[in-house]
């Protein structure tokens, strides 16, 4: 009996095994799930093959493509076989990286030319062939010098970097698929036959270890299933995605641009575009105002010794842009603006009834960002931060953060997320020194957040080492309507920056007490928030939103004076009205006005002029009949005001 081990399957039934059975075995006779529908096991929480043998007493679990873990594993595998296929067919090829990603996987190429659309159909030809071999994935561990002896000898330089460079570990893991041998933690389907279907997307350059300063690789996309059907309605899913993109979308609606000239990653907000931003901002300000905050304005530089003093040249410099020399001083572009509101804080001695302050502001923030990461107005070097400070007493400070997530709420059941998902990003315990702050105040910050969130009633993931350098946060992601998520509100308790800047206030018993900071944004960035409503709604704005509201379309240059009087009469409404007298066949017009997603059309001809009426179309429903142009403001003016 000594021979054998106590094995736990799911749902806590216990059984005994030889030493040594592996988890695909036990997962078998366990036969609760269709074996071939188990793509690895969970083995006391590692993840590993399903031919990894048992030694000990453990627990083991199967991963399906149901399962999160299951379906990266699944991925991963994709993208060994697409590299065995590339360099099957292009032998000069050399590996760069293929890490499974949130949706599929990509691997990267060191080639002497790029691959084309017609060599990305070969590619993907050669990997059916190679599934349908059945290829076994054999895991081998040898030692480091070894393995990087074994991708010297295939002339995978890229490999042996990581080797050397990368990987601290003796012994390291190989895979063997056929000829094929990669570097890989692992783990991997049992055989390639596994991978049922699959397409590659897209291929794109993308610089070794995102280093603008390397090579150029090239990356080819790709996505697997275990069904034809289940790509088909991904394809489909991402036809939309694409139809949806605020790139595409925002120089169809002339919303906004990126200027080359200028800089990448820099937006340029066209009149359209601003006057999205314009409402919003409008909107913010009122509401903010109603929930007593103030507004402030600071500058965009600052003395590079106030980044030193708040940390962010210690902890943030990579993301900086380099200081520029004034009158022998060195100034900085602002990446955050905490120091600046701890600085007019600061300006006067402030007693404990004039806690709690709120000071939000709309401030730009300039922040380096990799070329190769940015993404039309999701990742800008350049963007404006709803951001505001809460200073207050401790005994406030989980009042304050339910104010916040009251606030965070109403904002986006406003703009129509319904739907979100919210993290509690955490340090990381093992790595304790990427942090500023004692163990106690971290602590004491990441129980007020949680206790409000449990006040609150939310539910909620603990992402260990999310979090920032100087304090823990609650992140909430948007869920848009194709249900992805968008980075929003972020609250952060920080004990850190009161203590660097001595940021106090008078208590009732006349002495100074340190001030607890709250940093919080509830929309992001203006540049990535508007960029995920254009998406979100696919650039059909709600009315309330929408940068021209009407546009009104004389049928004949007889009714176009009339057109223009109800033009007129919109505008002095305060609605955006455009009017379309150009010399165009009415048809076109409204093709056109429905191109641009402009809510409402007012068609005038002979016959409205005479009745003094309005022949309303409404987007994505069309005629809805005639009405007296007050009946159709009254109307309007309930849809703007519901924020419909």
């Amino acid at each position: 009996m000594h021979d054998l081990i106590k094995v736990t399957l799911p749902g806590g039934r216990e059984a005994r095994y030889p030493r040594g059975t592996t988890a695909g075995e036990v997962l078998r006779d366990w036969g609760k799930v269709p074996f071939g529908e188990i793509l690895a096991a969970r083995v006391d929480g590692r993840l590993v093959d399903l031919s990894s043998p048992l030694m000990e007493d453990t627990s083991v679990e199967p991963l399906t493509f149901g399962d999160l873990e299951g379906r990266e594993i699944y991925w991963h595998s994709s993208a060994h076989i697409l590299a065995q296929a590339v360099q099957q067919l292009f032998p000069e090829a050399k590996l760069g990286i293929g890490p499974a990603i949130r949706e599929g996987f990509y691997y990267d190429f060191d080639v002497p030319e790029p691959f084309s659309e017609e060599d990305l159909g070969r590619i993907e030809e050669r990997m059916r062939e190679i599934i349908r071999q059945d290829l076994p994935f054999i895991r081998e561990e040898v030692p480091r010098p070894e393995a990087i002896r074994l991708m010297s000898e295939r002339k995978e330089k890229y490999k042996v970097e990581l080797l050397e460079e990368d990987i601290e570990e003796e012994t390291v893991s190989l895979y063997r698929q056929g000829e094929f041998v990669d570097l890989c933690r692992g783990p991997h389907v049992p055989s390639t036959g596994y991978i049922k279907a699959v397409k590659l997307l897209s291929v794109a350059g993308a610089y070794w270890k995102g280093d603008e300063r390397r090579p150029m690789l090239q990356r080819i996309y790709g996505i697997s299933f275990p069904s034809q059907e289940e790509l088909e309605e991904f394809l489909r899913r991402r036809e939309e995605v694409e139809r949806r993109d605020h790139r595409r979308l925002g120089k169809q609606l002339d919303l906004f641009s990126i200027q080359e000239e200028g800089g990448p990653g820099l937006v340029y907000w066209h009149p359209k575009g601003a006057r999205i931003r314009t409402i919003i901002e409008d909107f913010w300000r009122r509401e903010h105002y109603r929930r007593g905050y103030e507004l402030v304005y600071t500058p965009h530089i600052a003395k590079v010794e106030l980044w030193e003093r708040s940390g962010h040249m210690a902890w943030f410099k990579e993301s900086m842009f380099p200081p520029m020399e004034v009158e022998e001083q060195g100034y900085l572009l602002k990446p955050m603006n905490c120091p600046f509101h701890i600085l007019m804080y600061k300006s006067k001695t402030r007693s404990y009834r004039d806690l709690p302050i709120r000071w939000a502001e709309l401030g730009t923030v300039y922040r380096y960002e990799r070329s190769g990461v940015l993404q039309g107005m999701l990742r800008v070097r350049g963007f404006t931060q709803d951001d505001a400070h809460i200073f207050c007493r401790p005994d406030q400070l989980e009042d304050e953060i339910l104010g916040v997530l009251d606030l965070a709420e109403f904002m986006l059941t406003t703009f129509g997320y319904t739907e979100y998902e919210v993290e509690l990003s955490v340090r990381d315990p093992e790595a304790k020194e990427k942090y500023i702050g004692d163990d106690a105040v971290w602590e004491q910050a990441e129980e007020a957040l949680i206790r409000a969130l449990e006040q609150k009633g939310w539910s909620y993931s603990r992402r260990e080492g999310e979090a920032k350098f100087y304090g823990p946060a609650i992140d909430i992601k948007m869920l848009d309507a194709l249900g992805r998520g968008w980075q929003g509100p972020t609250i952060q308790v920080d004990f850190n920056e009161p203590e660097r800047f001595d940021v106090t206030y008078i208590g009732e018993d006349g002495a100074e007490h340190r001030v607890v900071m709250v940093h919080r944004t509830v929309l992001g960035s203006m540049e990535r928030f508007v960029g995920g409503l254009i998406e979100h709604y696919g650039g059909a704005f709600p009315a309330w939103l929408a940068p021209v509201q009407v546009v009104v379309i004389p049928i004949t240059d007889a009714q176009v004076p009339y057109a223009h009087e109800i033009g007129r009469r919109l505008l002095e409404e305060d609605f955006r009205a455009e009017v379309d007298d150009r010399n165009e066949r009415v048809g076109y017009k409204i093709r056109e006005a429905e191109l641009q997603k402009v809510p409402y059309m007012l068609v005038v001809g002979k016959r409205e002029v005479a009745e003094g009426t309005v022949s309303v179309r409404k987007r994505g429903e069309g005629d809805i009949g005639r009405m007296n142009p007050e009946e159709f403001i009254d109307r309007l003016r309930e849809e703007v005001e519901a924020k419909l």
